[in-house]
Protein backbone atom coordinates (compact mmCIF):
# COMPACT_ATOMS: atom_id res chain seq x y z
CA UNK A 1 0.00 0.00 0.00
CA UNK A 2 2.83 2.35 0.91
CA UNK A 3 4.54 1.69 -2.40
CA UNK A 4 1.35 2.57 -4.29
CA UNK A 5 0.95 5.80 -2.37
CA UNK A 6 4.53 6.78 -3.04
CA UNK A 7 4.01 6.02 -6.71
CA UNK A 8 0.88 8.14 -6.79
CA UNK A 9 2.63 11.05 -5.10
CA UNK A 10 5.51 10.85 -7.54
CA UNK A 11 3.03 10.90 -10.41
CA UNK A 12 1.34 13.95 -8.92
CA UNK A 13 4.66 15.75 -8.86
CA UNK A 14 5.13 14.94 -12.53
CA UNK A 15 1.62 16.19 -13.26
CA UNK A 16 2.16 19.41 -11.42
CA UNK A 17 5.55 20.06 -12.97
CA UNK A 18 4.77 19.10 -16.55
CA UNK A 19 0.97 19.15 -16.59
CA UNK A 20 1.23 16.43 -19.16
CA UNK A 21 1.27 12.73 -18.41
CA UNK A 22 -0.07 10.22 -15.93
CA UNK A 23 1.43 7.02 -14.60
CA UNK A 24 1.63 3.82 -16.57
CA UNK A 25 1.84 5.61 -19.92
CA UNK A 26 -1.56 7.34 -19.69
CA UNK A 27 -1.42 10.79 -21.23
CA UNK A 28 -3.80 13.57 -20.27
CA UNK A 29 -4.73 15.38 -23.51
CA UNK A 30 -3.88 19.07 -23.80
CA UNK A 31 -7.52 20.04 -24.22
CA UNK A 32 -8.35 18.30 -20.94
CA UNK A 33 -5.52 20.12 -19.19
CA UNK A 34 -6.95 23.41 -20.45
CA UNK A 35 -10.47 22.50 -19.36
CA UNK A 36 -9.23 21.55 -15.90
CA UNK A 37 -7.21 24.75 -15.60
CA UNK A 38 -10.28 26.80 -16.53
CA UNK A 39 -12.29 24.99 -13.84
CA UNK A 40 -9.68 25.86 -11.23
CA UNK A 41 -9.67 29.46 -12.47
CA UNK A 42 -13.45 29.62 -12.30
CA UNK A 43 -13.42 28.15 -8.80
CA UNK A 44 -10.98 30.84 -7.77
CA UNK A 45 -13.32 33.54 -9.10
CA UNK A 46 -12.36 33.73 -12.76
CA UNK A 47 -14.16 35.73 -15.45
CA UNK A 48 -17.83 35.22 -16.20
CA UNK A 49 -16.88 33.83 -19.60
CA UNK A 50 -14.60 31.24 -18.01
CA UNK A 51 -17.25 30.25 -15.48
CA UNK A 52 -19.86 29.80 -18.19
CA UNK A 53 -17.49 27.74 -20.36
CA UNK A 54 -16.78 25.16 -17.68
CA UNK A 55 -20.10 25.05 -15.80
CA UNK A 56 -21.60 22.46 -18.12
CA UNK A 57 -18.68 20.07 -18.71
CA UNK A 58 -17.12 17.31 -16.64
CA UNK A 59 -13.99 15.12 -16.86
CA UNK A 60 -14.26 11.59 -15.45
CA UNK A 61 -11.67 8.82 -15.21
CA UNK A 62 -12.44 5.13 -15.67
CA UNK A 63 -10.29 1.99 -15.59
CA UNK A 64 -8.53 1.17 -18.84
CA UNK A 65 -10.64 -1.99 -19.02
CA UNK A 66 -13.77 0.15 -19.38
CA UNK A 67 -12.82 1.20 -22.90
CA UNK A 68 -15.05 -0.91 -25.19
CA UNK A 69 -12.88 -3.11 -27.37
CA UNK A 70 -15.56 -3.41 -30.07
CA UNK A 71 -16.43 0.26 -29.95
CA UNK A 72 -19.71 1.86 -28.94
CA UNK A 73 -21.87 -0.77 -30.57
CA UNK A 74 -24.68 -2.34 -28.48
CA UNK A 75 -24.68 -5.42 -30.69
CA UNK A 76 -21.18 -6.27 -29.47
CA UNK A 77 -21.59 -5.40 -25.82
CA UNK A 78 -21.68 -1.62 -25.41
CA UNK A 79 -23.97 -1.07 -22.41
CA UNK A 80 -24.30 -4.78 -21.72
CA UNK A 81 -22.23 -7.74 -20.61
CA UNK A 82 -20.52 -8.01 -17.27
CA UNK A 83 -20.38 -4.27 -16.59
CA UNK A 84 -23.99 -3.32 -17.38
CA UNK A 85 -24.71 0.38 -17.81
CA UNK A 86 -26.86 2.78 -19.81
CA UNK A 87 -25.46 3.25 -23.32
CA UNK A 88 -25.71 7.11 -23.31
CA UNK A 89 -25.39 7.42 -27.10
CA UNK A 90 -28.34 5.19 -27.92
CA UNK A 91 -31.88 5.04 -26.56
CA UNK A 92 -33.22 1.90 -24.91
CA UNK A 93 -36.78 0.62 -24.73
CA UNK A 94 -36.89 0.54 -20.94
CA UNK A 95 -34.71 1.72 -18.05
CA UNK A 96 -34.08 0.59 -14.50
CA UNK A 97 -35.23 2.92 -11.75
CA UNK A 98 -33.42 3.84 -8.55
CA UNK A 99 -35.04 0.87 -6.78
CA UNK A 100 -34.16 -1.45 -9.69
CA UNK A 101 -37.71 -1.69 -10.97
CA UNK A 102 -38.54 -1.05 -14.63
CA UNK A 103 -39.02 2.43 -16.11
CA UNK A 104 -39.51 3.51 -19.71
CA UNK A 105 -37.39 5.25 -22.32
CA UNK A 106 -38.56 4.67 -25.90
CA UNK A 107 -41.35 2.35 -24.80
CA UNK A 108 -44.73 3.91 -24.04
CA UNK A 109 -46.28 0.55 -23.27
CA UNK A 110 -45.43 -3.13 -23.28
CA UNK A 111 -47.22 -6.40 -22.60
CA UNK A 112 -46.64 -10.13 -22.79
CA UNK A 113 -48.93 -12.88 -24.05
CA UNK A 114 -50.41 -15.44 -21.66
CA UNK A 115 -48.00 -18.11 -22.88
CA UNK A 116 -45.05 -15.75 -22.38
CA UNK A 117 -43.89 -16.20 -25.96
CA UNK A 118 -44.75 -12.79 -27.43
CA UNK A 119 -43.78 -9.41 -26.05
CA UNK A 120 -45.46 -6.41 -27.68
CA UNK A 121 -43.84 -3.00 -27.26
CA UNK A 122 -45.20 0.36 -28.41
CA UNK A 123 -42.61 3.11 -28.82
CA UNK A 124 -42.63 6.90 -29.05
CA UNK A 125 -43.23 8.48 -32.45
CA UNK A 126 -41.24 11.67 -31.87
CA UNK A 127 -37.67 10.34 -31.68
CA UNK A 128 -35.00 11.01 -34.28
CA UNK A 129 -31.48 9.76 -34.71
CA UNK A 130 -28.80 12.45 -34.65
CA UNK A 131 -28.63 12.38 -38.46
CA UNK A 132 -32.25 13.56 -38.58
CA UNK A 133 -33.85 10.25 -39.55
CA UNK A 134 -36.81 9.05 -37.45
CA UNK A 135 -36.39 6.08 -35.11
CA UNK A 136 -39.07 3.49 -35.85
CA UNK A 137 -40.04 -0.01 -34.81
CA UNK A 138 -38.03 -1.28 -37.81
CA UNK A 139 -34.84 0.02 -36.16
CA UNK A 140 -35.78 -1.74 -32.93
CA UNK A 141 -36.40 -5.04 -34.69
CA UNK A 142 -33.21 -4.63 -36.72
CA UNK A 143 -31.15 -4.05 -33.57
CA UNK A 144 -32.47 -7.06 -31.68
CA UNK A 145 -32.17 -9.38 -34.66
CA UNK A 146 -28.55 -8.30 -35.00
CA UNK A 147 -28.04 -9.16 -31.34
CA UNK A 148 -29.54 -12.61 -31.86
CA UNK A 149 -27.17 -13.22 -34.77
CA UNK A 150 -24.00 -11.62 -33.44
CA UNK A 151 -23.92 -10.96 -29.71
CA UNK A 152 -21.15 -12.77 -27.88
CA UNK A 153 -21.60 -10.75 -24.70
CA UNK A 154 -25.25 -11.04 -23.74
CA UNK A 155 -27.41 -14.14 -24.05
CA UNK A 156 -30.18 -13.77 -26.65
CA UNK A 157 -30.94 -17.46 -27.11
CA UNK A 158 -34.41 -16.92 -25.63
CA UNK A 159 -35.34 -14.59 -28.53
CA UNK A 160 -36.46 -16.14 -31.82
CA UNK A 161 -36.93 -12.90 -33.73
CA UNK A 162 -38.11 -9.31 -33.49
CA UNK A 163 -40.76 -8.08 -35.93
CA UNK A 164 -41.87 -4.52 -36.67
CA UNK A 165 -45.69 -4.63 -36.82
CA UNK A 166 -45.97 -0.96 -37.81
CA UNK A 167 -43.95 2.21 -37.31
CA UNK A 168 -44.39 2.27 -33.54
CA UNK A 169 -45.05 -1.37 -32.62
CA UNK A 170 -42.53 -4.18 -32.34
CA UNK A 171 -43.13 -7.78 -31.33
CA UNK A 172 -40.54 -10.03 -29.77
CA UNK A 173 -41.20 -13.68 -30.55
CA UNK A 174 -39.52 -15.82 -27.91
CA UNK A 175 -38.16 -19.35 -28.09
CA UNK A 176 -39.02 -19.76 -24.43
CA UNK A 177 -40.84 -17.61 -21.86
CA UNK A 178 -38.56 -15.00 -20.31
CA UNK A 179 -40.32 -12.87 -17.70
CA UNK A 180 -37.29 -10.68 -17.07
CA UNK A 181 -37.16 -9.48 -20.69
CA UNK A 182 -37.78 -5.86 -19.56
CA UNK A 183 -34.34 -5.93 -17.89
CA UNK A 184 -32.78 -6.91 -21.21
CA UNK A 185 -34.68 -4.10 -22.93
CA UNK A 186 -33.08 -1.67 -20.46
CA UNK A 187 -29.53 -2.26 -21.73
CA UNK A 188 -29.86 -2.75 -25.49
CA UNK A 189 -29.27 0.54 -27.31
CA UNK A 190 -31.17 0.97 -30.57
CA UNK A 191 -29.06 1.43 -33.71
CA UNK A 192 -30.22 2.92 -37.06
CA UNK A 193 -30.93 0.35 -39.74
CA UNK A 194 -30.19 2.88 -42.48
CA UNK A 195 -26.77 3.84 -41.11
CA UNK A 196 -25.42 0.63 -39.64
CA UNK A 197 -22.32 -1.05 -41.02
CA UNK A 198 -19.19 -2.82 -39.78
CA UNK A 199 -17.70 0.51 -38.66
CA UNK A 200 -20.69 1.57 -36.57
CA UNK A 201 -18.90 1.10 -33.24
CA UNK A 202 -16.23 3.60 -34.25
CA UNK A 203 -18.70 6.29 -35.42
CA UNK A 204 -22.00 5.55 -33.72
CA UNK A 205 -25.26 7.32 -34.56
CA UNK A 206 -27.90 7.16 -31.87
CA UNK A 207 -30.87 9.00 -30.41
CA UNK A 208 -29.77 9.14 -26.77
CA UNK A 209 -28.69 11.91 -24.50
CA UNK A 210 -25.20 12.26 -25.96
CA UNK A 211 -23.35 12.25 -29.24
CA UNK A 212 -19.87 10.74 -29.37
CA UNK A 213 -17.72 13.51 -30.82
CA UNK A 214 -14.20 12.11 -30.47
CA UNK A 215 -12.52 8.86 -29.53
CA UNK A 216 -8.76 8.73 -29.07
CA UNK A 217 -8.29 5.02 -28.52
CA UNK A 218 -6.37 4.08 -25.42
CA UNK A 219 -6.77 7.58 -24.07
CA UNK A 220 -10.14 9.33 -24.04
CA UNK A 221 -13.65 9.64 -25.45
CA UNK A 222 -15.64 12.87 -25.62
CA UNK A 223 -19.43 13.10 -25.59
CA UNK A 224 -21.53 16.19 -26.23
CA UNK A 225 -25.21 16.68 -25.48
CA UNK A 226 -27.69 15.76 -28.18
CA UNK A 227 -29.52 19.05 -28.91
CA UNK A 228 -32.54 17.15 -30.25
CA UNK A 229 -32.89 14.75 -27.33
CA UNK A 230 -36.57 14.02 -26.60
CA UNK A 231 -36.23 13.55 -22.84
CA UNK A 232 -35.43 15.81 -19.91
CA UNK A 233 -32.97 18.62 -20.52
CA UNK A 234 -29.36 17.45 -20.54
CA UNK A 235 -27.72 19.67 -17.93
CA UNK A 236 -24.12 18.50 -18.38
CA UNK A 237 -23.38 19.39 -22.00
CA UNK A 238 -19.97 17.76 -22.33
CA UNK A 239 -18.52 14.58 -20.84
CA UNK A 240 -14.86 13.63 -21.27
CA UNK A 241 -13.88 10.14 -20.13
CA UNK A 242 -10.19 9.38 -19.58
CA UNK A 243 -9.12 5.74 -19.46
CA UNK A 244 -6.41 5.15 -16.86
CA UNK A 245 -5.50 2.89 -13.97
CA UNK A 246 -6.05 3.80 -10.33
CA UNK A 247 -2.56 5.16 -9.71
CA UNK A 248 -2.83 7.54 -12.65
CA UNK A 249 -6.41 8.54 -11.75
CA UNK A 250 -5.31 9.44 -8.23
CA UNK A 251 -2.40 11.45 -9.59
CA UNK A 252 -4.72 13.25 -12.03
CA UNK A 253 -6.99 14.26 -9.14
CA UNK A 254 -4.05 15.39 -7.01
CA UNK A 255 -2.92 17.57 -9.91
CA UNK A 256 -6.43 18.97 -10.43
CA UNK A 257 -6.67 17.52 -13.92
CA UNK A 258 -10.03 15.74 -13.56
CA UNK A 259 -13.38 16.26 -11.88
CA UNK A 260 -14.18 12.67 -10.93
CA UNK A 261 -11.46 10.05 -10.39
CA UNK A 262 -12.23 6.41 -9.67
CA UNK A 263 -10.19 5.03 -6.80
CA UNK A 264 -9.75 2.00 -4.57
CA UNK A 265 -10.06 1.45 -0.84
CA UNK A 266 -6.28 1.33 -0.52
CA UNK A 267 -6.11 4.99 -1.65
CA UNK A 268 -9.27 6.24 0.05
CA UNK A 269 -7.44 7.71 3.05
CA UNK A 270 -5.74 10.27 0.82
CA UNK A 271 -6.80 13.86 1.44
CA UNK A 272 -6.81 15.79 -1.84
CA UNK A 273 -7.19 19.55 -1.72
CA UNK A 274 -10.36 20.60 -3.51
CA UNK A 275 -11.90 17.10 -3.63
CA UNK A 276 -14.18 14.95 -1.52
CA UNK A 277 -14.63 11.18 -1.46
CA UNK A 278 -17.88 9.78 -2.92
CA UNK A 279 -18.87 6.33 -1.70
CA UNK A 280 -21.44 4.48 -3.84
CA UNK A 281 -23.15 1.31 -2.62
CA UNK A 282 -22.95 -1.66 -4.95
CA UNK A 283 -23.98 -5.24 -5.54
CA UNK A 284 -20.44 -5.73 -6.86
CA UNK A 285 -19.90 -8.75 -4.66
CA UNK A 286 -17.09 -11.15 -3.93
CA UNK A 287 -17.70 -14.73 -2.90
CA UNK A 288 -16.39 -18.26 -3.18
CA UNK A 289 -17.90 -21.36 -4.73
CA UNK A 290 -17.80 -24.51 -2.60
CA UNK A 291 -18.09 -27.62 -4.82
CA UNK A 292 -20.97 -29.62 -3.37
CA UNK A 293 -20.23 -32.93 -5.07
CA UNK A 294 -17.65 -35.44 -3.84
CA UNK A 295 -14.65 -36.03 -6.13
CA UNK A 296 -15.57 -37.34 -9.57
CA UNK A 297 -15.65 -36.21 -13.19
CA UNK A 298 -17.69 -33.86 -15.35
CA UNK A 299 -17.27 -34.06 -19.12
CA UNK A 300 -13.98 -35.84 -18.65
CA UNK A 301 -12.68 -33.17 -16.26
CA UNK A 302 -12.09 -33.59 -12.52
CA UNK A 303 -14.97 -32.22 -10.47
CA UNK A 304 -15.99 -32.19 -6.81
CA UNK A 305 -14.13 -31.86 -3.54
CA UNK A 306 -13.91 -34.27 -0.59
CA UNK A 307 -13.96 -31.47 1.99
CA UNK A 308 -16.37 -28.86 0.62
CA UNK A 309 -18.84 -31.58 -0.26
CA UNK A 310 -19.49 -31.89 3.48
CA UNK A 311 -22.40 -29.61 4.29
CA UNK A 312 -21.12 -29.00 7.83
CA UNK A 313 -17.94 -27.51 6.37
CA UNK A 314 -19.90 -25.18 4.09
CA UNK A 315 -22.30 -24.07 6.81
CA UNK A 316 -19.50 -23.59 9.33
CA UNK A 317 -17.56 -21.35 6.96
CA UNK A 318 -20.66 -19.28 6.19
CA UNK A 319 -21.32 -18.38 9.84
CA UNK A 320 -17.75 -18.75 11.09
CA UNK A 321 -16.23 -15.88 9.11
CA UNK A 322 -16.50 -12.33 10.37
CA UNK A 323 -17.44 -10.34 7.28
CA UNK A 324 -17.18 -7.00 9.06
CA UNK A 325 -13.63 -7.80 10.10
CA UNK A 326 -12.82 -8.85 6.54
CA UNK A 327 -14.23 -5.59 5.17
CA UNK A 328 -12.24 -3.58 7.69
CA UNK A 329 -9.01 -5.47 6.98
CA UNK A 330 -9.23 -5.70 3.21
CA UNK A 331 -11.47 -2.81 2.12
CA UNK A 332 -10.67 -0.27 4.81
CA UNK A 333 -14.33 -0.35 5.79
CA UNK A 334 -15.54 0.56 2.28
CA UNK A 335 -17.96 -2.27 1.72
CA UNK A 336 -20.91 -4.15 3.15
CA UNK A 337 -21.34 -7.80 4.13
CA UNK A 338 -22.68 -9.99 1.33
CA UNK A 339 -25.05 -12.88 1.90
CA UNK A 340 -26.13 -13.58 -1.67
CA UNK A 341 -25.31 -12.64 -5.25
CA UNK A 342 -28.20 -10.17 -5.22
CA UNK A 343 -28.22 -8.28 -1.91
CA UNK A 344 -30.57 -5.25 -1.94
CA UNK A 345 -32.17 -6.27 -5.24
CA UNK A 346 -35.99 -6.60 -5.42
CA UNK A 347 -35.60 -10.39 -5.80
CA UNK A 348 -33.25 -10.83 -2.81
CA UNK A 349 -34.40 -13.17 -0.03
CA UNK A 350 -33.31 -11.80 3.35
CA UNK A 351 -33.33 -15.36 4.72
CA UNK A 352 -29.81 -15.57 3.32
CA UNK A 353 -28.47 -13.20 5.95
CA UNK A 354 -26.59 -14.79 8.84
CA UNK A 355 -24.92 -13.57 12.00
CA UNK A 356 -21.26 -14.19 12.70
CA UNK A 357 -21.20 -17.12 15.15
CA UNK A 358 -17.80 -18.68 15.74
CA UNK A 359 -19.03 -20.93 18.53
CA UNK A 360 -21.95 -22.09 16.43
CA UNK A 361 -19.61 -22.87 13.54
CA UNK A 362 -17.35 -24.94 15.76
CA UNK A 363 -20.37 -26.82 17.12
CA UNK A 364 -21.54 -27.63 13.58
CA UNK A 365 -18.15 -29.17 12.83
CA UNK A 366 -17.94 -31.05 16.12
CA UNK A 367 -21.47 -32.44 15.78
CA UNK A 368 -20.70 -33.63 12.26
CA UNK A 369 -17.62 -35.53 13.44
CA UNK A 370 -14.91 -33.15 12.23
CA UNK A 371 -12.44 -33.50 15.11
CA UNK A 372 -9.12 -31.60 15.48
CA UNK A 373 -6.06 -33.69 14.63
CA UNK A 374 -2.61 -33.48 16.17
CA UNK A 375 -1.82 -30.35 14.16
CA UNK A 376 -5.11 -28.67 15.04
CA UNK A 377 -6.64 -29.26 11.61
CA UNK A 378 -9.93 -31.10 11.75
CA UNK A 379 -10.32 -34.58 10.29
CA UNK A 380 -13.14 -36.98 9.57
CA UNK A 381 -12.89 -40.50 8.17
CA UNK A 382 -9.24 -39.92 7.33
CA UNK A 383 -9.95 -36.69 5.40
CA UNK A 384 -8.25 -33.48 6.58
CA UNK A 385 -10.35 -30.33 6.48
CA UNK A 386 -7.97 -28.70 4.02
CA UNK A 387 -8.49 -27.18 0.57
CA UNK A 388 -7.17 -24.44 -1.72
CA UNK A 389 -8.86 -21.12 -2.51
CA UNK A 390 -7.85 -19.51 -5.78
CA UNK A 391 -7.78 -15.85 -6.77
CA UNK A 392 -6.97 -14.11 -10.04
CA UNK A 393 -3.39 -12.81 -10.13
CA UNK A 394 -3.16 -9.04 -10.31
CA UNK A 395 -6.37 -8.54 -8.33
CA UNK A 396 -5.04 -7.47 -4.97
CA UNK A 397 -8.50 -7.30 -3.38
CA UNK A 398 -9.39 -10.88 -4.28
CA UNK A 399 -6.00 -12.07 -3.10
CA UNK A 400 -6.39 -10.22 0.21
CA UNK A 401 -9.89 -11.65 0.67
CA UNK A 402 -8.54 -15.15 0.06
CA UNK A 403 -5.79 -14.60 2.62
CA UNK A 404 -8.21 -13.18 5.18
CA UNK A 405 -10.55 -16.10 4.61
CA UNK A 406 -7.67 -18.51 5.15
CA UNK A 407 -6.77 -16.80 8.44
CA UNK A 408 -10.34 -16.95 9.71
CA UNK A 409 -10.83 -20.57 8.64
CA UNK A 410 -7.72 -21.49 10.61
CA UNK A 411 -9.68 -20.48 13.70
CA UNK A 412 -12.24 -23.10 12.77
CA UNK A 413 -9.62 -25.80 12.36
CA UNK A 414 -9.88 -25.66 8.57
CA UNK A 415 -6.65 -25.31 6.60
CA UNK A 416 -6.99 -23.06 3.55
CA UNK A 417 -4.13 -22.55 1.13
CA UNK A 418 -4.31 -19.67 -1.36
CA UNK A 419 -3.22 -19.87 -4.97
CA UNK A 420 -3.18 -17.51 -7.94
CA UNK A 421 -4.92 -18.86 -11.04
CA UNK A 422 -5.48 -17.03 -14.32
CA UNK A 423 -8.83 -17.23 -16.07
CA UNK A 424 -7.34 -19.58 -18.65
CA UNK A 425 -7.31 -22.31 -15.98
CA UNK A 426 -9.54 -20.96 -13.19
CA UNK A 427 -12.87 -22.03 -14.68
CA UNK A 428 -11.80 -25.67 -14.93
CA UNK A 429 -10.07 -25.66 -11.55
CA UNK A 430 -13.17 -24.17 -9.89
CA UNK A 431 -14.92 -27.46 -10.53
CA UNK A 432 -12.72 -28.98 -7.81
CA UNK A 433 -11.71 -26.10 -5.56
CA UNK A 434 -13.06 -22.73 -4.45
CA UNK A 435 -12.29 -19.53 -6.35
CA UNK A 436 -12.87 -15.91 -5.32
CA UNK A 437 -15.40 -14.61 -7.85
CA UNK A 438 -16.88 -11.20 -8.59
CA UNK A 439 -20.55 -10.95 -9.54
CA UNK A 440 -23.48 -8.54 -9.27
CA UNK A 441 -26.00 -7.47 -11.91
CA UNK A 442 -29.27 -5.58 -12.27
CA UNK A 443 -31.13 -8.74 -13.29
CA UNK A 444 -32.20 -11.92 -11.46
CA UNK A 445 -30.69 -13.92 -14.31
CA UNK A 446 -27.50 -13.86 -12.25
CA UNK A 447 -29.11 -16.35 -9.86
CA UNK A 448 -30.00 -18.62 -12.76
CA UNK A 449 -26.52 -18.47 -14.24
CA UNK A 450 -24.89 -19.46 -10.94
CA UNK A 451 -27.29 -22.02 -9.47
CA UNK A 452 -29.35 -23.58 -12.27
CA UNK A 453 -28.52 -27.07 -13.48
CA UNK A 454 -27.11 -27.21 -17.01
CA UNK A 455 -28.98 -29.85 -19.05
CA UNK A 456 -25.83 -31.10 -20.77
CA UNK A 457 -23.79 -31.64 -17.59
CA UNK A 458 -26.41 -32.24 -14.90
CA UNK A 459 -24.74 -29.61 -12.73
CA UNK A 460 -24.54 -25.83 -12.31
CA UNK A 461 -22.17 -24.14 -14.71
CA UNK A 462 -19.44 -22.74 -12.48
CA UNK A 463 -19.31 -25.15 -9.56
CA UNK A 464 -20.69 -28.67 -9.00
CA UNK A 465 -24.21 -28.28 -7.61
CA UNK A 466 -27.77 -29.26 -8.45
CA UNK A 467 -31.11 -28.92 -6.69
CA UNK A 468 -34.29 -29.73 -8.61
CA UNK A 469 -36.47 -27.56 -6.36
CA UNK A 470 -34.20 -24.54 -6.87
CA UNK A 471 -34.25 -25.20 -10.62
CA UNK A 472 -38.03 -25.46 -10.63
CA UNK A 473 -38.55 -22.12 -8.87
CA UNK A 474 -36.26 -20.33 -11.32
CA UNK A 475 -37.91 -21.97 -14.31
CA UNK A 476 -41.33 -20.90 -12.97
CA UNK A 477 -39.99 -17.38 -12.44
CA UNK A 478 -38.91 -17.14 -16.07
CA UNK A 479 -42.32 -18.39 -17.26
CA UNK A 480 -44.26 -15.87 -15.14
CA UNK A 481 -46.28 -13.28 -17.08
CA UNK A 482 -46.00 -10.71 -14.30
CA UNK A 483 -42.44 -9.48 -13.73
CA UNK A 484 -42.92 -8.28 -10.17
CA UNK A 485 -44.81 -11.43 -9.23
CA UNK A 486 -41.80 -13.42 -10.41
CA UNK A 487 -39.65 -11.84 -7.70
CA UNK A 488 -41.23 -14.12 -5.09
CA UNK A 489 -40.25 -17.17 -7.12
CA UNK A 490 -36.66 -15.97 -7.36
CA UNK A 491 -36.73 -15.51 -3.59
CA UNK A 492 -38.05 -19.03 -3.07
CA UNK A 493 -35.23 -20.37 -5.22
CA UNK A 494 -32.91 -18.96 -2.57
CA UNK A 495 -34.92 -20.37 0.35
CA UNK A 496 -38.51 -21.63 0.53
CA UNK A 497 -38.52 -22.69 4.16
CA UNK A 498 -37.34 -26.20 3.36
CA UNK A 499 -34.61 -26.06 0.75
CA UNK A 500 -32.51 -23.58 -1.18
CA UNK A 501 -29.03 -22.09 -1.37
CA UNK A 502 -28.88 -20.31 2.00
CA UNK A 503 -27.42 -21.38 5.35
CA UNK A 504 -30.21 -23.81 6.21
CA UNK A 505 -30.15 -25.12 2.67
CA UNK A 506 -27.29 -26.35 0.50
CA UNK A 507 -25.04 -23.25 0.79
CA UNK A 508 -23.05 -24.04 -2.40
CA UNK A 509 -21.51 -20.55 -2.38
CA UNK A 510 -20.38 -18.34 0.49
CA UNK A 511 -20.69 -14.62 -0.16
CA UNK A 512 -18.21 -12.31 1.52
CA UNK A 513 -18.71 -8.63 0.72
CA UNK A 514 -20.11 -6.00 -1.61
CA UNK A 515 -17.37 -3.59 -2.66
CA UNK A 516 -18.18 0.11 -2.42
CA UNK A 517 -17.32 2.06 -5.57
CA UNK A 518 -15.18 5.04 -4.60
CA UNK A 519 -14.53 8.31 -6.42
CA UNK A 520 -12.70 11.52 -5.70
CA UNK A 521 -15.06 14.34 -6.77
CA UNK A 522 -14.08 17.96 -7.27
CA UNK A 523 -15.72 20.32 -4.79
CA UNK A 524 -18.73 22.07 -6.29
CA UNK A 525 -19.78 19.20 -8.53
CA UNK A 526 -23.13 17.72 -7.61
CA UNK A 527 -23.18 14.09 -8.76
CA UNK A 528 -26.80 12.97 -9.11
CA UNK A 529 -28.02 10.21 -6.80
CA UNK A 530 -26.64 6.87 -7.91
CA UNK A 531 -28.44 3.58 -8.34
CA UNK A 532 -26.77 0.64 -6.65
CA UNK A 533 -23.82 -0.10 -8.89
CA UNK A 534 -23.43 -3.54 -10.48
CA UNK A 535 -20.16 -5.44 -10.88
CA UNK A 536 -17.48 -3.35 -12.54
CA UNK A 537 -16.04 0.02 -11.51
CA UNK A 538 -16.69 1.77 -14.81
CA UNK A 539 -19.54 3.36 -16.75
CA UNK A 540 -22.21 3.05 -14.04
CA UNK A 541 -21.05 6.29 -12.45
CA UNK A 542 -22.13 8.28 -15.53
CA UNK A 543 -25.53 6.60 -16.01
CA UNK A 544 -27.16 9.90 -15.03
CA UNK A 545 -24.35 12.33 -15.88
CA UNK A 546 -26.88 14.37 -17.85
CA UNK A 547 -28.38 15.43 -14.51
CA UNK A 548 -25.11 16.37 -12.80
CA UNK A 549 -24.61 20.04 -12.00
CA UNK A 550 -21.98 22.43 -10.77
CA UNK A 551 -22.86 24.68 -7.84
CA UNK A 552 -24.41 27.83 -9.21
CA UNK A 553 -25.07 26.30 -12.62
Amino acid sequence: MRKKRVTALLCAVVFAAAGLTGCQGTEVPAAVQTDAAEKESAAAGGTEGTKEAVSDSVIVTMPSTSEPEAGFNPVYGWGAGEHVHEPLIQSTLTTTTADLKIGRDLATDYSVSEDGLTWTVTIRDDVKFTDGEPLTASDVAFTYNLCVENSSVNDFTMLKEAVAVDGTTVEFHMNTPFSIWPYTMAIVGIVPEHAYDENYGQNPIGSGRYIMKQWDKGQQVIFEANPDYYGDEVKMKKLTVLFMDEDAALAAAMAGQVDVAHTAASYADQVIDGYGLLRVASVDNRGINLPVDPPGERDGRPAGNAVTSAIAIRRAINIGIDREEMIANVLGGYGTPAYSVCDKMPWYNAAGQVEYDLEGAVKLLEDAGWIPGADGIREKDGIRAAFTVMYTPGDSVRQALAEDLANQCAGLGIEVTTEGAGWDVAYDKALTQPLVWGWGAHTPMELYNIYHTQPDTGSAEYSPYTNSAVDSYMEEALKATDLEASYELWQKAQWDGTTGVTQEGDIPWVWLCNVDHLYYVRNGLQVAEQKIHPHGHGWSIVNNVDQWEWDGQ
